[in-house]
């Protein structure tokens, strides 16, 4: 088949490839992040998307044993020198601050479990330039530490919580705290954290019977519910297409609640399509759909991932990694620290593959990748 017939898709195709595959055309990419970059305060990659955001996971080590994120059989915990050390995430988070992130989001495990985190984060927020910290916790320690977060700059969080029954919280987390997790909801939204949104993971015949119980929350509450696609992410979890439910089938089972209307998300926003019933009170939630299978989101994701691990990931949903631990340990330079940044940049694939591999599975553990 000439060239000359190529469809303008095929052709991007055409370029894409020859791109990746010209050494010389990365270095050149390179070396142009890493001068232009610090200048104009943004890291672009070769798809024309602005990398702006980092997810850090602080350790691996969760007071939860979620069915979806954690193997019932846990193993064995990463030692405490395996984690990147604070005054290591500082000089990391700090030189990709330098290169153009602007948003940091603390996950884990859960965050609050490591030690010292309030004052981790406090050195966090004088770092210059860094605009935006956010956390993500499953509540069960935020009645102890919501007054030290907000004192440390937090006001944005997101909240894991599948059930609003008692019992199947107990079946999902192997641990009988929903009333904790609760009352630290609401103590946070007294508190005026915002936004404060809670991430809801459908799965089928599981806690699909609570999708209408919790888009209603939006109407009571000044909560963004979020539902997020079932991904099939992690060794030894329940993942099964069986339990899969898109995105749009959970926005017509929540359709007896009330027409959805669209909302206007900010730059810096993630990857959730929001939306607010009609006639919903001022002041009250929103609704967001995440939904990584059924409506790719590729094409305008702008994060890194840094693991418990300390590997750096340009993808969730794949297994390739930059061993920043590695270089830390060796004595890099700051300069090392940068190249390895702006290469995991150039390195992020223009879209998953996730359906396209044998067996719809991106390894390792949840937990330790980062939620």
């Amino acid at each position: 088949m000439p060239l000359s017939s190529l469809g303008s898709e095929n052709w991007y195709s055409v370029i894409e490839y020859m791109t990746k595959i010209t050494p010389e055309f990365e270095q050149t990419q390179q070396e142009k992040l890493l001068k232009e970059s610090p200048a104009n305060g943004q890291l672009v990659d070769l798809f024309s998307r602005s990398i702006s955001y980092l997810r850090v996971s602080l350790t691996d080590q969760c007071n939860l044993r979620c069915i979806y994120c954690t193997p019932k059989e846990m193993g064995e915990k990463l030692p405490c020198g395996e984690l990147l050390s604070y005054e290591e995430l500082l000089r990391v988070i700090g030189l990709a601050v330098e290169l153009g992130i602007r948003k940091v989001r603390l996950t884990g495990g859960e965050p609050l479990v490591r030690k010292n985190i309030v004052s981790f984060i406090r050195r966090l927020a004088a770092i210059p330039g860094l605009h935006d910290i956010r956390l993500t916790t499953n509540g069960v320690m935020l009645t102890k530490y919501a007054e030290d977060l907000y004192s440390a700059g937090i006001r944005k969080l997101n909240i894991s919580l599948d059930t609003l029954k008692r019992e199947k919280f107990i079946r999902i987390t192997g641990a009988d705290l929903f009333d904790q997790v609760w009352e630290g909801i609401k103590l946070v939204q007294r508190m005026g954290f915002s936004p404060v949104k809670l991430n809801m993971v459908a799965m089928r015949g599981i806690n699909d019977d609570e999708l209408v119980d919790f888009a209603r929350l939006s109407l009571t509450h000044s909560l963004q519910v979020r539902f997020i696609e079932f991904m099939p992410i992690g060794d030894g979890t329940i993942w099964g297409e069986e339990r899969y439910i898109s995105a749009d089938e959970i926005r017509e089972r929540i359709s007896v609640v009330g027409e959805l209307t669209a909302m206007e998300t900010a730059c810096m926003d993630g990857p959730a399509r929001i939306y607010r019933f009609k006639g919903t009170e001022q002041g009250r939630g929103s609704i967001g759909f995440i939904s990584p299978i059924s409506h790719k989101f590729c094409d305008r994701c702008n994060r890194l991932r840094l693991t418990s691990e300390g590997r750096l990931r340009s993808c969730l949903l794949s297994d390739k990694e930059t061993d920043l631990k590695r270089i830390l340990r060796v004595g890099g330079s700051d300069d090392d620290i940068k190249n390895a940044l702006v290469q995991t940049i150039l390195d992020k694939p223009k879209s998953h593959t996730l359906f396209e591999q044998e067996g719809f599975n991106c390894h390792g553990r949840m937990s330790r990748i980062g939620g």
